[in-house]
């Protein structure tokens, strides 16, 4: 199964509903909440060049926010990225 990496907040919708997702389809992830750790913030712009969370990360891949990472599940790729297809 792939490395699946959150950076978000426990209280922006959007990371909700990627939370969601993944535990949904049963895609394990390591979440780094920036609103408890204020130091990730840097590093989560440096690696993604965005501001806004959740900002998502499936191995080395940035796939982007929960709009990407949705689009990835209705086309049909996000299964065959983590390792369920």
């Amino acid at each position: 199964m792939a490395n699946v990496i959150i950076y978000g907040t426990g209280s922006c919708p959007f990371c909700v509903r990627a939370r969601n997702l993944l535990t949904k389809k049963g895609i394990a992830f390591t979440e780094h909440r920036v609103d408890e750790d204020p130091s990730l913030r840097p590093e989560m712009e440096k690696l993604s060049g965005r501001t806004s969370v959740p900002q998502i990360f499936i191995d080395d891949r940035h796939v982007g926010g929960f709009d990407e990472l949705s689009e990835l599940d209705i086309d049909g790729e996000l299964d065959e990225l983590v390792g369920l297809s």
